[in-house]
């Protein structure tokens, strides 16, 4: 009798799961309590693979010999915990995937810059020439690529959830962002479990692997102190120079790696800002512990073009600059935004909160941000936090109107810098859709002004 696969959830990763299980020879039942999208569903019924949407048929999810669920279901889902109750072994796609792959894996994770750190490295070892592919957070499922082929190295965006079904899959190079405090309400409302779930990404590493991570994060310095870590390690750093790991001192990135130091100028990045100065220095580690060379590495640097939404520059209309950071919905990603602009700013904020605390953003608006535009349903908290901080507080529900104020009240050399440090789902669909009718609206504001 053929080995029986459950897989919970027909999303990018969960049909990429069937699509591999079945590949190899497992029988595969998909079950989605939500409902699959016509493509989706196209693609399993092309492959001959039994699903059900709307519900989740317990017995015969039960009878699985193993379970693949997507990272959106948590542990304590009903069904999940029925199913570990009963000693069935629930993983991630990334964990089964794993078992595919002869590629040396390099996992990103981190709660700010994970995204921006994996393109870049991918970037860089894709102009090295080194066989490589790209998956997990970004892109196309890893096992749905494993469908058509390997590749000698899988650079894996990775979050909390997606490691939480980790069993044996061990990273070749590993780099930890940093560690704020984000998706509690998974972790029992306790950072301490969610630093346990981001340090883990080192779990099954020996001393063979590599082990990148910013050491100035006292969260992470207190994960590190709560495991035994094998790997090798290379610590970033913004506070002291060090001969292994990374360091910007505010004008130049040094890098140690083993006998090796590479200088880099800022000017020579197309990325900007302090934050992404971080994520340099992760990418370049970890591009170079992979094998890409120094001279590639500097062509890549420059000719990099950033993921959409995260610091992406729109238009410049009449000297004032419109930057769309629509994927800054956590406060820290706002704040590595702000503090990237010495320009004065006109700062769009605002949407779902999230249980914001927003005095660590006091300093970086004072004295830069002149003008505050709420754009969401409910815009007291935010209003309340910056009254007295910033000069001016506007608000809207239309980001058109959001648009054309900045432009209004900005000057030359000003910069409107949607970082909305909030969810999107009051107003948006998803911080994409925020983002693209950011863009829309500056776009045909520009038409009509030019």
């Amino acid at each position: 009798m053929k080995h029986m696969i459950a897989i919970l959830g027909a999303g990018e990763s969960g049909v990429g799961a069937a699509l591999l299980a079945y590949s190899k020879g497992y029988a595969v039942w998909v079950s989605d309590a939500g409902t699959i999208n016509d493509s989706r569903k196209t693609t399993l019924k092309e492959w001959g693979i039994e699903f059900e949407e709307g519900s989740h048929t317990e017995n015969l999810i039960l009878a699985a010999d193993e379970i693949i669920k997507s990272p959106g279901i948590p542990l304590t889902a009903p069904i999940v915990k029925k199913a570990l109750k009963k000693g069935i072994q629930v993983i991630d796609e990334l964990e089964f995937a794993s078992r595919y792959s002869k590629g040396k894996i390099i996992a990103i994770t981190g709660t700010n810059g994970k995204t921006t750190t994996t393109l870049l490295t991918h970037h860089l070892m894709k102009k090295a020439g080194l066989d490589v592919g790209m998956a997990g957070n970004v892109g196309e499922s890893w096992a749905g690529q494993l469908v058509n082929g390997d590749h000698a190295w899988w650079v894996l965006e990775v979050s909390s959830f997606q490691i939480d079904g980790f069993r044996s899959l061990k990273p070749k190079i590993a780099v930890l962002t940093n560690i704020t405090p984000d998706h509690l309400d998974r972790y029992a409302y306790s950072l301490d479990n969610y630093i346990a779930s981001k340090i883990s990404l080192f779990k099954n590493m020996t001393e063979e692997d590599d082990a990148i991570y910013f050491a100035d994060d006292l969260n992470i310095q207190v994960g590190l102190g709560n495991i035994n870590l094998q790997a090798k390690t290379f610590p970033v750093m913004l506070t002291k120079s060090i001969d292994r790991g990374g360091y910007f001192n505010g004008n130049e990135i040094s890098l140690g790696i083993f006998e090796k130091m590479i200088k880099i100028n800022p000017s020579e990045i197309a990325l900007k800002g302090k934050h992404n100065m971080l994520n340099t220095m992760f990418a370049v580690l970890a591009a170079t512990l992979g094998g890409a060379k120094e001279n590639v590495i500097r062509e890549g640097l420059l000719d990099f073009k950033n993921v959409a939404h995260r610091m992406e520059n729109v238009a410049n209309i009449n000297g004032v600059s419109f930057v769309n950071d629509s994927k800054g919905t956590n406060v820290d990603a706002t704040a590595y935004a702000l503090d990237s602009y010495s320009s004065p700013l006109i700062w769009i904020a605002g949407g779902v909160d999230k249980g914001n605390d927003y005095k660590v953003l006091f300093p970086l608006v004072r004295n830069r941000v002149k003008i505050l535009i709420c754009l969401g349903k409910d815009n007291e908290k935010l209003k309340k936090a910056f009254e007295g901080v910033i000069p001016e507080i506007k608000e809207t529900q239309r980001i058109d109107e959001a648009v054309n104020w900045g432009l209004d009240m900005g000057d030359n050399g000003d910069v409107v810098l949607l970082s909305p440090a909030c969810a999107s789902f009051d107003l948006f669909k998803n911080y994409e859709d925020r983002g693209n009718q950011f863009k829309s609206a500056v776009e045909a504001l520009k038409s009509t002004v030019l």
